[in-house]
This record gives C-alpha cells, structure tokens and sequence, in this order.
C-alpha cells in the first residue's frame, strides 16, 4: 500500500498544503490540496474521494478537481462520506451558487460525480483497498480510518481532540503498521484546542498512553502558525516513534 503525502497540514501558507492524502495513486483521502498537488493527468487517475468531514481544509479543492477532470474520466468520481458530510457538501459547496451541481452535470443520468455514504464501522474496499469508519472527537461528524490492503494496516485519525475508540481499534489491529494522529496546536493554545477539539503535544501524550504496543507515530494537521513551536514541544516529549508526516512523501507499507 502506497500512500503519498499531497497536502498534511491544519492550514495554508507558502509551504503548506492542506489534507490530502493519494493511497495507490487512484484514491484521495480528503481533498484539501488535490489540485496543487497533482499535476491534470494525475488528477484524471483518481477514481475515488473519502472525506473524514466537510470541513474547509479537508475538502477546499474538491470543486476545481471535479472541474480539472470533468469529461475526462470514464465513470463519476465516486464521493464516500457520512451522510452529514454528504449533506453539507451539498448543501453548501455543489449547490448552483457556490459551484456548480456536479452530481446532475452534464445531467442526472449521467453525473460527473456520485455520492455514497459510509457508516459507522462498516468497512467499504474502494479501488482494492479497505476503509472502515471510525468516529473521533470533532466538533462536527468526523470520522477516521483503519486502512487496510493485502494484510497491512494504519490508522488515520483525521481531526480529533482526545478520543477512545481509534484507540481501541489501534489495539485490536494485529497487523497496525502505523497510526497517523493530529496535533494542531501547541500548547500554547490549549483553550482552542479544547474548544475546537483538536490536539496540543501535551494532550497528544495523553492519547498516545492508550496505544498498547509501539508503533511508528506520524503528527499531520499542525496549524501553520504554529509549526516550530509545536517541533520543540514533540522534541520534549522524548517519544522516538513520533515524526511528522512529510508533504510530498511517498510512504510504503508493506
């Protein structure tokens, strides 16, 4: 399983892209930095979209690649979200004022893209690969993911303040080859992390103690603004299974 870094950032600056990560070069898990980071005949090989929640820095490029591949794929662009995040893209992103209704272009029989909802720990193969929802803590329905393909396994967390099931889950995959956790803010900012559920290093310990073997950490999501201090507070934490998710990275699991 390939899983290539397009955008692992919590924001956008001159040097951060947004959530987006291209698993075997056909599926996207967010769609934050699709755009700026795929060249148009990249974008063309992607089959399938899984959102983690409707927020802006996880679905910001979603409008123009639907634009960039329209017409030139040979079957919709398959969206798998929960059905709230479902109704809020609709709702509020391909409603005919804000971008165009791709699901009835160039018409209703024909969609350039369809919408299929996911539940609640109800694994769905896309592409070849597996993914099961699984609910963390956000301030709107969020999920993240155990990833699975020819007996491997990671666990994405998405956007999360301090959760219990991803743990759990964590716990009971025998072939986990990675967990990749948020950490938005450092420490500093605590209170918003509290109130916007996210995660601090200080409470990123916290959660890290309910992981019951050693497996390699990944930190994605940080707040641009917050970068350097959120390195020296991981620093501090002594913990040698925690890196930070490259952008631009190729990560293989095998």
């Amino acid at each position: 399983m390939r899983i290539r870094v397009l955008g692992g950032d919590g924001g956008e600056s001159l040097n951060s892209r947004m959530t987006c990560l291209l698993v075997n070069d056909v599926v996207a898990l967010d769609a934050g930095s699709l755009t700026q980071g795929l060249s148009i005949e990249e974008q063309v090989a992607v089959r399938s979209i899984v959102l983690s929640h409707s927020h802006m820095d996880h679905t910001n490029s979603l409008p123009f690649f639907i634009e960039n591949v329209f017409g030139k794929t040979d079957r919709p662009i398959d969206i798998h979200a929960s059905a709230a995040t479902i109704y809020a893209i609709r709702k509020y992103l391909f409603n005919n004022e804000v971008w165009p209704d791709f699901s009835r272009l160039p018409n209703h029989l024909l969609p350039s893209v369809r919408f299929e909802e996911l539940e609640t720990e109800v694994p769905r193969v896309i592409d070849g690969v597996k993914f099961t929802p699984i609910l963390v803590n956000h301030v709107i329905p969020t999920f993240g993911f155990r990833i699975e393909q020819e007996g491997v396994a990671v666990l994405w967390s998405s956007d999360t303040g301090p959760t219990q099931r991803l743990w759990e889950v964590a716990n009971e995959t025998p072939n986990l080859k990675a967990v990749f956790i948020e950490t938005s803010f450092d420490n500093s900012m605590q209170d918003v992390a509290d109130i916007s559920q996210h995660l601090t290093p200080r409470t990123l310990q916290g959660e890290l103690n309910k992981l019951s073997r050693p497996v390699p950490i990944l930190l994605h999501h940080l707040k641009p603004p917050c970068v350097q201090r959120i390195r020296a507070e991981i620093r501090d934490l002594g913990n040698p299974d925690i890196e930070f998710l490259e952008q631009g990275r190729t990560y293989e699991f095998l």
